[in-house]
């Protein structure tokens, strides 16, 4: 019996899910609302507050089980926003009945007044090390890796002499290489992309080196067989054999290339980007903002993530 079917089955475990979903974030908003915020007010007692919150949060997650049965795409994407739900009152409620100060973990509502009021800078800073610097220097490095690639496949003596240096270099961890290059570039923003780029080089060329290389024999000499000319081999059975490969590092340096540009700006920049922002913030107990910068990075890593995946996901044929 297939799990539509049981939940079918049970035609009383949708009301029971709602229920516990409604007395789960409900109750947790009712005590959001009712306890003060840090710093404003008597604080309350912690412990009593405690065996209720947590009793909520167990009713919540007995909700969001049951709305993770099935398999309809609403049971397939529900559970996470639930869950973060669920999570950020849960961490709002306990913050307030502890009476955490602000200075030390700032409570989510106190994060999302920081996105508001300061998001004209925070957007700023966004934008310089997103597109500035992790995307422009992601571009730079997947067309260099790929141009790098197509050499030391053609020719056997680079294959020999420089793909061992590139997972050599591969190995350097960006916080050794980023002060390097920011103090031979410059502070502004040009010198977080050739970070970016350098970090995104050697994983696209071995990649794209691997994926390559990789093409069966057998397509080849049939290839060979059809007397195909070098680039109709290449196009019709090495690039489709190397996209897998080529993807695979490109999610990988996705999520290196964001990483890069906001450590790189911690060795110095020219007042812009959110690793600048944390960094300053940080020095000014303003953690609210921090988290703040920290939520918009997050944002725009799995945007990023996302839109290579979507990439992936039309390039390449869907497997059975």
């Amino acid at each position: 019996m297939t799990a539509v079917r049981t939940v079918a089955a049970r035609p009383g475990a949708a009301l029971s899910t709602a229920a516990a979903l409604l007395v789960g974030v409900g109750g947790l908003l009712l005590v959001c609302l009712t306890l003060p915020a840090p710093g404003e007010g008597t604080p309350p007692d912690a412990r009593a507050w405690l065996a209720g919150i947590l009793a909520l949060l167990a009713v919540g997650a007995l909700g969001v089980r049951g709305a993770a049965q099935g398999e309809s795409r609403a049971a397939r994407t529900l559970p996470a926003t639930l869950t973060l739900i669920l999570a950020v009152l849960g961490t709002e409620a306990l913050l307030r009945a502890y009476a955490v100060p602000a200075g030390l973990i700032p409570t989510p509502g106190r994060v999302l007044s920081a996105l508001w009021t300061a998001r004209s800078v925070l957007l700023q800073d966004t934008y310089t090390t997103f597109v500035l610097e992790a995307l422009l220097g992601f571009l730079a490095g997947t067309a260099l890796g790929l141009g790098l690639a197509l050499l030391v496949v053609r020719f056997r003596f680079l294959e020999l002499g420089l793909l061992p240096y590139a997972a050599l270099f591969s190995s350097i961890p960006i916080v050794a290489l980023a002060p390097v290059i920011v103090k031979a570039v410059g502070l502004d923003w040009p010198s977080k992309t050739v970070v970016v780029a350098v970090t995104v080089l050697f994983p696209v060329v071995v990649g794209a080196v691997r994926g390559l290389q990789s093409a069966a024999p057998l397509h080849l000499d049939l290839m060979h067989t059809y007397a195909a000319r070098p680039e109709q081999t290449f196009r019709d059975v090495r690039i489709p054999t190397a996209l897998p490969f080529l993807f695979g590092a490109l999610k990988v340096s996705s999520t290196l290339a964001l990483i890069s540009a906001i450590v790189a700006e911690f060795f110095g920049t020219n007042g812009h980007g959110l690793g600048f922002r944390i960094q300053i913030e940080v020095g000014r107990f303003g953690l609210d903002v921090v988290w703040a910068a920290i939520v918009l990075a997050s944002i725009a890593g799995m945007a990023f993530f996302a839109l290579v995946s979507a990439a992936e996901a039309r390039l390449l044929p869907r497997r059975s």
